[in-house]
């Protein structure tokens, strides 16, 4: 089957009775050229690694899949729907470079079951589910795990994640996102690239992981999460008014740079 041709993925979905599920966010791309240059947005960090481990999160029908095994990674794609799990790799050819695992992604991210394999992964090329990209997202770049990260993500979702100080869009996402990452957005993916068409378009966005805040400490991440949370909980108030005793700034949230947090967060504790 041609997975990047909507006429054949619409047959297969109603030869099967498959239905996608709009509650996991199920939107296939169909797409070649923005299939193309997700992949090659996806690979470009890790140019030059023989055979790189890719982690793919919700590969569906397996479209991004087949393009990565292509290029000789070695996949291991994570499918919450159970009927997409279980047909994946045979609808490929039982490709050996290839480990389908079944379940939610958020419980391999948090270690609460185990993934195949003890090397670590060189990257993760995803098409994110709409419903839940955005905490995938942000569990994976709290874990720190991942060197290099290239999601398929809505394009709000996007615009959060590279938003500086100042933006309207600025929000707890790109803050604790852009601590350990360089963030960008790679190209915009129109919604007719999808079926289901979705009613928002999407944007390609890419993470590499950065080490200029090698030197905050474990206790002062704590700290940082603890008080972007709730200053953004708060965006409309003043830090001064949200921490009173504890911070003087007549400054908002998004109005504060990831510098700034991190100054601040050294003054709290005296390091």
């Amino acid at each position: 089957m041609n997975l990047t041709s909507p006429s054949q993925v619409k047959a297969w979905c109603i030869e099967n009775d498959f239905h996608p599920n709009k509650t996991m966010g199920q939107n296939f791309l169909i797409d070649r050229n923005a299939l193309v240059a997700i992949v090659d947005a996806g690979l470009e960090p890790v140019g030059g690694v023989a055979s790189p481990r890719v982690l793919e999160i919700g590969p569906g029908l397996g479209v991004l899949t087949e393009e990565l095994l292509s290029r000789g990674c070695d996949v291991v794609a994570i499918e919450k729907d159970p009927i997409l799990a279980e047909r994946l790799a045979g609808s490929l050819g039982n490709p050996e470079r290839l480990s389908v695992v079944a379940g939610d992604a958020l419980d391999f991210i948090n270690h609460k079951s185990a993934l195949p394999g003890d090397r670590p992964f060189d990257c993760m090329v995803s098409n994110l589910p709409y419903q839940s990209g955005t905490r995938i997202l942000l569990e994976l770049v709290l874990s720190r795990s991942i060197a290099a990260i290239t999601a398929l993500v809505q394009s709000e979702v996007a615009d959060r994640l590279v938003a500086g100080e100042g933006s309207k869009t600025r929000g707890l996402a790109g803050v604790w996102a852009q601590l350990d990452y360089d963030v960008e957005i790679v190209r915009k993916v129109s919604a007719s690239c999808f079926w289901p068409r979705p009613e928002i378009g999407s944007s390609v966005v890419r993470l590499v992981r950065h080490e200029r805040n090698a030197d905050f400490s474990e206790e002062e991440r704590d700290v940082f999460h603890k008080i972007t949370k709730k200053a953004f909980e708060h965006r409309r108030k003043q830090l001064g008014s949200i921490f009173r005793d504890m911070i003087q700034s007549t400054a908002r949230a998004e109005e504060l740079s990831n510098e700034d947090w991190k100054n601040l967060v050294k003054g709290l504790m005296g390091t």
